[in-house]
């Protein structure tokens, strides 16, 4: 895979994470306690409110290394494992483009 391919790749990851961010958002927005629902509802709310926050962290730290990737693309530095500094394999990288460890060092 050549680096114009790589890059479509990362920024279409990237467009889709932007996207799912926007969507935890929404999701994680206060639960009004006005809302006439409830208690075991509110508590639901509550507890998937707590998951999507999650989520939420989650994707944005995606979103944080698919653009340090992406910044690295065409130096020397692409595709190299920042702990052991041997090459990540282009396998993984298809998969998982965000990846900055090879797999030996992510465990």
């Amino acid at each position: 895979m050549d680096k114009k391919e790589m890059r479509q790749k990362i920024n279409e990851e990237i467009k889709k994470t932007e996207e799912l961010i926007g969507e935890y958002r929404q999701m994680t927005q206060p639960v009004v306690p006005d809302v006439s629902i409830g208690r075991l509802s509110r508590m639901d709310a509550i507890n998937n409110q707590s998951v999507t926050e999650s989520a939420l962290r989650q994707a944005e730290e995606k979103l944080r290394r698919l653009k340090y990737v992406l910044s690295k693309l065409g130096s020397e530095d692409a595709g190299i494992c920042v702990k052991c500094r041997k090459p990540i394999p282009l396998g993984r990288l298809l998969i998982k483009p965000e990846s900055i460890y090879c797999v030996n060092c992510a465990k």
